[in-house]
């Protein structure tokens, strides 16, 4: 069986272990444009990034800095989640997020991510349960955003009532709920979201692309490899 369109890309990138998050993630969807210019999009956060730079730069703290990238990207370029069309696969496509402004909660946070590096505000992804949202140091603390929500900072009570909403309703706020997110569990993320779509549409040849990849970040994973395996064939069935 040939390999799927960007996947060898995908493999020398994740490969690393400091690896570009913004490369994977433009990797992701790969299958569906593999002639597109992949880093035209890395130029196009490069330039958000430029824009605001001296605004970030000016802000008087950590809270007004995370405010400055927030305003930008939701406000003055109308970035936001889709709530329309929340499974349409293209949500979790970076590139299709920056062409159409639009995407789901990780999608949404990679951007902020991504245009946070770039200026130099550190920033984390939070794989919180259910709704992926980032949290951007603010001198001695974490200021925690939800930019499927605009960018809308969340306390300690909206957090408990988001977990609550989105595992059960006695769950109670633990350290680990809210931790950092490392960049390979942010893109396996992204594909997990994908392989529940693609296989709620019944799409085997898509959902092989995202197994594919979750393959290459956890090459260690028995039941990743085990489920690809299987996929494989039942693939080859339909050629």
């Amino acid at each position: 069986m040939e390999p799927s369109p960007g996947l060898a890309r995908f493999s020398e990138v994740v490969e690393r272990d400091d690896f570009s998050l913004d490369q994977a993630a433009l990797l992701i969807g790969a299958w569906e444009y593999p002639e597109r210019d992949l880093d035209q999009y890395r130029s196009t956060l490069d330039a958000l990034a430029h824009r605001i730079q001296p605004q970030v730069e000016e802000a008087a703290n950590g809270i007004a800095r995370a405010r400055v990238i927030s305003d930008w990207l939701f406000d003055h370029l109308g970035y936001s989640g889709n709530t329309s069309d929340y499974y349409d696969p293209r949500n979790s496509f970076l590139c299709e997020v920056i062409d159409r402004r639009t995407g789901i909660p990780i999608s949404l946070s990679v951007l902020y991510l991504e245009v946070a590096r770039r200026v130099g505000v550190l920033a984390q992804g939070v794989n919180f349960p259910g709704h992926f949202l980032v949290r951007v140091a603010i001198e001695d603390a974490w200021l925690f955003l939800d930019p499927y929500s605009n960018g809308r900072a969340l306390t300690p009570a909206d957090l408990e009532a988001l977990l609550r909403k989105t595992t059960t309703p006695n769950a109670v706020l633990e350290p680990s709920v809210i931790a950092a997110a490392s960049k390979r569990q942010i893109v396996a993320r992204m594909l997990v979201n994908l392989a529940g779509i693609y296989g709620r549409n019944g799409d085997l040849p898509r959902s092989l692309d995202v197994l594919e990849r979750l393959a290459v970040l956890e090459p260690a994973n028995p039941r990743i490899a085990r489920d690809l395996l299987q996929l494989r064939e039942r693939v080859d069935g339909l050629n």
